[in-house]
């Protein structure tokens, strides 16, 4: 029996050994890190991105997502999580240890006899395997699971917000060129309002009030057309660090496509907040959360509770003394904790205010993706009935401006009347834009 014990305990150790050395992922535990919806297996995915100029917006999403380093973020953070999995699996495995020792000794005898030194050694093997504990290690591999969930749907939660980043700084990047084009047609008006008003102020039917005021209205043009080229260049700088290239980079992008919106008032709005409350992550996040704090009363209950655990032992010693020796045990460890000076009390105190949390959370989650969604279909609405008079503004202005110039001209109209038109000629150019 003992000499079979030694073995299976010898058999262990090297078993185990074996596999530190060749598995990376004994649980699989990884497995458990599931796809994103968004890019799928991210090695496979990322391969097949543009890695140059022009990007479409496709490119764009696609390379942020790979790329950017919130993304390798995310998928550690789950992996770590996936590696608490491990350890809370690990519990239902036994364990093993080997010491080794040995000793030199001369005792002060020795020094009178002249004796020479006392050689000894000392090897054991151990095994331990944890029989029942009341659900604790069942209660801690369930909040791993949780907590994996979590961590999964937190890298889509991360995605999502990338995703949505990307599509925002690309039309920020055309709204700004646009802001530039419509700065510029303000600015090429307003520079031929100073031979203008100097003519007239030559011919005597105008003043010096009027040059100067002419001589200001492009000056401030030109300031604004200058500020809007700054603001392009910062618009293609976060677009290019966004996709982890570098600021400086001549990014390249194709424009938009038109998109024409069907935006209808009689859509089912409490139906599109099901449907947003069924698939956003942060959502199943916080679930997931809650279930996780749920497990972690149940594991707080049961660290207070006795646990029976199965030990196996033996030992070989050797000394010049007493030669050779071997023991062997094997016997089963009943703990029963009598008092803790009431950490358990506590602890499950703690855990099930943690679980109050954890729903108030996932509540509140709840509630903002209700007003997301009110408050996204609002303005989609309202942007789809501005872009519908958007380009009548601007012709109107472009008229307005057109036939103020000319009545300024014919000495019928003020300077004032044409300085305003400008105004709202430029006013309109950057709202469409």
């Amino acid at each position: 029996m003992l000499q079979f014990l030694r073995v299976a305990l010898l058999a262990l150790l090297c078993a185990g050994a074996a596999r530190a050395a060749t598995w990376n992922d004994p649980f699989s535990t990884e497995q458990g890190i599931t796809d994103s919806r968004l890019i799928g297996n991210r090695t496979s995915a990322c391969l097949k991105i543009r890695t140059s100029g022009p990007f479409s917006l496709s490119d764009i999403v696609e390379r942020t997502l790979c790329n950017n380093p919130q993304t390798a973020s995310a998928r550690a953070a789950a992996r770590a999580q996936a590696a608490q999995l491990g350890i809370a699996k690990s519990a239902y495995l036994p364990t093993a240890s080997a010491t080794v020792s040995g000793s030199r000794a001369r005792s002060s005898s020795d020094l009178v006899t002249g004796h020479g030194y006392t050689n000894s050694s000392d090897t054991s093997l151990g095994l331990n395997y944890l029989l029942y504990d009341f659900g604790a290690r069942a209660a801690s591999l369930e909040n791993a699971k949780q907590l994996l969930i979590a961590a999964n749907a937190a890298r889509d939660t991360t995605l999502q917000t990338l995703f949505l980043t990307a599509v925002q700084d690309y039309y920020a990047l055309f709204s700004a060129q646009e802001s530039v084009k419509a700065y510029r047609q303000s600015e090429e008006s307003a520079a031929q309002s100073p031979a203008v008003a100097q003519g007239k102020l030559i011919a005597g039917v105008s003043t010096k009030a009027d040059v100067l005021q002419a001589q200001t209205a492009l000056s401030q043009a030109s300031y604004n057309r200058i500020k809007a080229e700054g603001d392009v260049q910062n618009a293609r700088g976060q677009l290019a660090v966004l996709m982890a290239l570098s600021p400086t980079t001549p990014l390249a992008v194709t424009p938009p496509r038109s998109i024409t919106f069907d935006a209808r008032t009689g859509t089912d709005l409490e139906k599109l907040i099901q449907e947003a409350r069924s698939n956003r992550p942060d959502l199943v996040a916080a679930n997931a959360q809650v279930r996780a704090a749920q497990a972690a009363i149940d594991l707080a209950n049961a660290q207070g509770k006795p646990t029976i655990s199965l030990g196996v032992a033996t030992d070989w010693a050797y000394s010049e003394v007493n030669q050779h020796s071997h023991n062997s045990s094997i016997g089963v460890t009943l703990s029963v904790p009598i008092f803790t000076g009431y950490k358990s009390t506590y602890s499950v105190r703690a855990a099930e205010a943690q679980l109050d949390a954890r729903k108030a959370e996932r509540d509140n989650t709840a509630n903002q993706i209700a007003l997301d969604v009110w408050k996204a279909y609002q303005n989609l609405l309202t942007n789809n009935a501005a872009m519908k008079t958007a380009d009548d503004l601007v012709a109107s202005a472009e008229q307005s401006e057109s036939v103020a110039r000319g009545r300024y001209k014919a000495g019928v109209g003020t300077f004032a009347d044409l300085l305003a038109a400008q105004s709202a000629l430029a006013t309109a150019g950057r709202k469409t834009g």
